[in-house]
């Protein structure tokens, strides 16, 4: 895996092809001489669990927990209620 140094300012000028070669498996060190160096790098794992993961999780560890039309309707307005579109953050 290349390990790309870049100082702050020249990270700012073009923050779009840092995170494409990060994807494309770079470690992207930033540095700055008043803070200490931020690493950008792929995840090893994922932030998120799916629905679908947790409900077999529940039924694995034998839950007798039930998602109700209330579930249903929070969950909706939760939503809704976002100041902005959210997206998938695995596109």
């Amino acid at each position: 895996m290349a390990v790309i140094h870049i100082s702050a300012a020249d990270a700012s000028r073009d923050f779009p092809a840092l995170l494409a070669r990060a994807r494309a498996g770079a470690e992207i060190v930033i540095e700055d001489n008043d803070s200490p160096a931020v690493i950008l790098r792929l995840s090893a794992e994922r932030s998120v669990r799916l629905l679908s993961e947790s409900l077999r999780l529940a039924k694995e560890h034998g839950s007798n927990s039930t998602l109700d039309g209330g579930f249903a309707r929070d969950l909706e307005d939760a939503i809704n209620g976002h100041p902005e579109p959210l997206g998938n953050p695995w596109d």
